[in-house]
């Protein structure tokens, strides 16, 4: 299995390395002259032939030549049209700014020349429009702010600079990126147009950025370590990047110029050191900070060739090597990874945007030592690899935390790819060209060069390969579990009929507030999604709804359930599961979940059990068995949330009668509820102790209904609600219709006045297609005298003969004792007909002793997971431990032969002994866990 192959690689010292890196790179920049970011080694002639043959390659180049045309008109008929455009303090020339938090308050000061204006907020989110460059006013610089459109009103207005978002270094960005081009045009062309073009503004920006110094909080907060020199984030210096390959690609014009490039150099050394003393030392950030500073490495000299020594030694050994308060090496950062599920500790979303980083930094370092640096990281590679298992079945990532839905990124595989075809290894670069197709086949991406990065790194054509029936399943497994994240995911079936259950707590880096949460797919939508993040990580919606608990599939104890989000320690603990992670068990008819959860405003002990069983067909459905009390005794209340895709959600009683619902007022601050439930609109509720049945429809264009329909147990104290939610931020075309994608979110609550621990909340849900198979036909709950806290999920096929039946216990340690059943143990699920005794199935976890059907596991010791599955006079058996089995004769045969099989193999065969205690059994015994055991009458 690939995943093995790929992912199960060892950790290596990398001290040796870091010297050969460090002996490469100083031969290097002694002897190497510019360009050397993107390309060394290949004369620029060779280049073009090759990319001319690359009709996606070509037409990057022939883009750019495009976009400037327009520009260099404008210059051509004044050659200050760009240059004034740029964000300066063209007036007054101040060489300090002041910040108060994450916002711009001030600036003063003199200096020699104009000088780069600072970004305005460090919040993105913003009413007003930032102008275009042609729109921009020349030397713009005025005490009275900026003069802006504001979204709604279209009416211009002047704001200080701390109201207009990321505009100023937006446009400064934009123009920057304009530079950029025309150096790499004038190193392709020779035209010295385009570098007549670059050199008046870059020679402003950078003689402007010298004489002005890094801003000072003056509340001398949390912001004064982790602003830039442009912006109040040093991750997102991005117009760096843009300087350094202005600079490498026109470093020979610009010598010839007489550009003072000492002073380039200095803003260089300036802008890393400034990356190395701010910015957040363990998590996205340092990674994303290590790839400014390793182009800025690759670009300079050796440390000899400067008075200060800080050339590229200092900046490699200050990425990769030595660690500082706030930008810990490479070398100690990897190892934040879960070095045996190559998990980072952070949401989907920033752990797959963190892998893109590292493959980026160690292409661009191993474009200049030529060192194969990716094999000097394995753990890159296995993070790479690993990615896959945030994947719903459509391929696109799941929501946890602040993520979003998105394929995983082209370039990713782009970059092994590269690396495999520069280092020759053909097999692992066969495999991952094949999924690179698979995405190209399925529309999700098509190859193109979007930047110089990948018009340099990317190969210029794919190996043609029989790619694999489905590569989601080569990379995936049953089930998966990151404890790092808090993260259990669970997947059964596969094409139209796959479901999944992502399952998540909140442990790591932009996590949210949301207990015990869980996503869920079917009928190829996610059709319980998250709801992702907020307008900005700063903005009230994010702060008071989309990071707190109402805003996902949870449960929220007395009003008040809440902790901090973003960086949070409240992870759940797995307690049970099947299969085991990274295992393809024999039986593979269901899995599940259990966990637990303190909930530490309410004081509230939570557990939540959720299983995928396959029906009869290949559809599935979803059991959710979610347990909820306080500590404290008395009065309390628990509020089970559910939000799904669709247009209406309607309720009905058990014999399809619509209920009818009264708008209420219930729920919101006024109340005492957190904020998050003043968001929720259109509340409708119904008070019934009965079992209820909720359907959620989604309608799309030439589509039949997608269905998602809820059967809830019924209980005292219960009220069913239906109301709107804000809509769901992280959905994308992939995940959600095209007609949803926007709407608010239809939302489901039930609302228990009273404990739900013995009484939990039960819920199973049936996806299906209007007009199409309902695979379930009827659902009941029921529970048993003596043993209140047992659940008992009955649920009738759709050919309303063949009954599975589900019994749940809370823990391993409980015992039922009826007049049909014995089960110490957690969890059974069996399968049979009308008349009870024909059994297609029983499924055991957790269990100690089961007895039912004329059937007795016994577990040697430890609690152990058993399957039955009859087809028959055979009956196949898996098992994770030692048991005891104890079979019925069947049909009034009375012998059987067990088989044993290892490794698919027939090993051994032995008759069953007529039970001492029961003459109507045979008893077998097995040694140890086997994952295929057959007993044949």
């Amino acid at each position: 299995m690939m995943t093995k192959r790929f992912l199960h690689i060892k950790p290596v010292l990398i001290g040796l390395f870091l010297t050969m890196l460090f002996s490469s790179a100083v031969s290097l920049a002694q002897e190497s002259m510019h360009p050397r970011i993107y390309t060394s080694g290949e004369s620029k002639s060779d280049f073009l032939k090759r990319v001319k043959q690359e009709d996606w390659k070509q037409s990057l180049i022939d883009k750019k030549i495009e976009k400037l045309e327009p520009y260099l008109e404008y210059v051509k008929n004044d050659p200050t049209w760009l240059v004034s455009r740029l964000q300066m303090n063209w007036n007054t020339k101040h060489d300090k700014v002041f910040l108060k938090g994450g916002n711009f308050d001030h600036s003063e000061g003199h200096a020699p020349v104009p000088t780069v204006r600072f970004s305005g907020t460090r919040d993105w989110a913003t009413a007003y429009v930032a102008p275009k460059i042609e729109d921009v006013e020349p030397y713009f610089d005025d005490v009275r702010g900026y003069y802006v459109t504001h979204k709604k009103t279209k009416k211009k207005e002047w704001v200080h600079p701390s109201k207009i978002g990321h505009a100023i270094e937006g446009i400064n960005r934009k123009i920057m990126a304009l530079v950029e081009d025309a150096a790499f045009l004038y190193w392709v062309t020779g035209d010295q147009k385009y570098a007549a073009f670059a050199k008046p503004v870059y020679e402003t920006y950078i003689e402007g950025m010298y004489y002005r110094d890094a801003p000072i909080d003056l509340e001398n907060g949390k912001q004064q370590r982790l602003s830039g020199l442009a912006t109040f984030e040093v991750i997102h210096e991005k117009i760096l990047i843009s300087l350094l390959t202005t600079y490498d690609f026109l470093y020979d014009y610009f010598e010839a110029e007489n550009v003072n490039l000492e002073h380039s150099v200095a803003v260089f050394q300036k802008w890393g050191d400034q990356i190395i003393k701010n910015g957040v030392p363990d998590n996205n950030w340092n990674l994303f900070q290590a790839r400014f500073l390793t182009y800025v490495a690759v670009v300079l000299d050796a440390n000899a060739a400067y008075k200060n020594g800080k050339g590229r030694e200092y900046f490699l050994d200050l990425t990769f090597n030595t660690s500082t308060d706030r930008q810990l090496s490479i070398n100690e950062s990897l190892l934040v990874y879960d070095q045996d599920t190559g998990i980072w500790p952070e949401s989907a979303s920033y752990s797959i945007h963190v892998i893109t980083t590292l493959l980026e930094i160690v292409t661009l370092l191993d474009n200049t030592t030529n060192n194969n640096e990716l094999s000097n990281f394995p753990i890159i590679e296995k993070a790479a690899l690993a990615s896959f298992q945030y994947l719903f079945p459509s391929g696109y990532s799941i929501g946890f935390g602040d993520s979003n839905h998105k394929p995983l990124p082209p370039e990713n595989f782009e970059l092994l790819i590269a690396n495999y075809r520069k280092y020759k290894d053909s097999e692992k670069e066969v495999v991952i060209s094949g999924l690179l197709e698979q995405m190209i086949a399925k529309d999700e991406y098509k190859r193109h060069a979007s930047d110089l990065f990948e018009l340099f790194f990317y190969v210029d054509k794919l190996k043609t390969s029989e790619t694999a029936s489905d590569g989601l399943e080569q990379l995936t497994s049953p089930t998966f579990y990151a404890s790092n994240v808090s993260l259990f995911n669970q997947r059964l079936g596969s094409g139209d009929s796959a479901i999944m259950v992502s399952t998540f707590g909140s442990y790591g880096n932009h996590a949210h507030a949301n207990g015990v949460a869980i996503e869920l797919f079917a009928n190829n939508y996610v059709l319980g999604p998250d709801m992702g993040k907020g307008s900005s990580y700063w903005h009230e919606n994010h702060n008071e709804y989309y990071s707190k608990f109402p805003a996902h599939n949870t449960v929220v104890v007395n009003g008040v359930s809440d902790y901090n989000a973003m960086r949070s320690y409240h992870p759940f603990t797995l307690e049970n599961s099947f299969p085991q992670v990274g295992i393809t068990p024999t039986f593979k008819k269901l899995t599940f979940s259990k966990v637990s959860f303190f909930e530490p405003e309410a004081k509230a002990n939570q557990q939540r059990f959720t299983a995928l069983i396959k029906s009869k067909s290949d559809q599935g459905y979803i059991v959710d068995v979610f347990r909820s009390k306080t500590q404290k005794t008395g009065t309390q209340r628990h509020d089970y949330f559910y939000h799904n895709l669709g247009q209406s959600l309607s309720l009905f009683d058990t014999n399809a009668k619509a209920l009818i619902l009264k708008e209420t007022d219930d729920f919101g601050s006024k109340h005492g509820d957190i904020k998050g439930y003043d968001y929720l609109t259109e509340k409708k509720k119904v008070i019934t102790p009965a079992d209820v049945q909720a359907v959620f429809r989604l309608k799309s264009k030439d589509k039949a209904d997608n269905i998602m329909k809820l059967w809830i147990k019924g209980s005292e104290h219960q009220s069913i609600y239906t109301t709107l939610a804000p809509k769901s931020n992280l959905l994308s075309k992939g995940t959600a219709p095209i007609e949803v994608i926007d709407n608010p979110m239809q939302t489901l609550i039930v609302k228990r006045e009273a404990a739900a621990w013995d009484n939990p909340f039960a819920v199973v849900f049936n996806p299906y297609f209007d007009g199409e198979e309902n695979p379930i036909a009827n659902v009941t709950y029921s529970s048993l005298k003596d043993n209140p806290s047992t659940q008992v999920i009955d649920v009738l096929l759709s050919d309303n003969k063949t009954t599975d039946k589900i019994v749940l216990n809370t823990s391993e340690d409980d015992v039922i004792d009826t007049d049909n059943l014995y089960q110490k143990g957690l969890l059974s699920v069996s399968r049979t007909l009308k008349n009870n005794a024909d059994l297609e199935y029983v499924f055991i976890s957790g269990m100690y002793r089961f007895k039912q059907f004329g059937w007795e596991i016994i577990a040697s010791g430890a609690p152990v997971t058993v399957s039955v599955e009859r087809i028959g006079d055979t009956f196949t058996i898996e098992t994770d431990g030692a048991i005891l089995i104890r079979a019925p004769f069947v049909d009034g045969k009375k012998t059987a032969v067990l088989k044993v099989y290892e490794d698919k193999e027939l090993k051994h065969s032995r008759e069953g002994q007529v039970g001492r205690f029961n003459s109507e059994q045979l008893e077998f015994r097995l040694e140890k866990a086997y994952n295929k055991v057959e007993i044949v009458y």
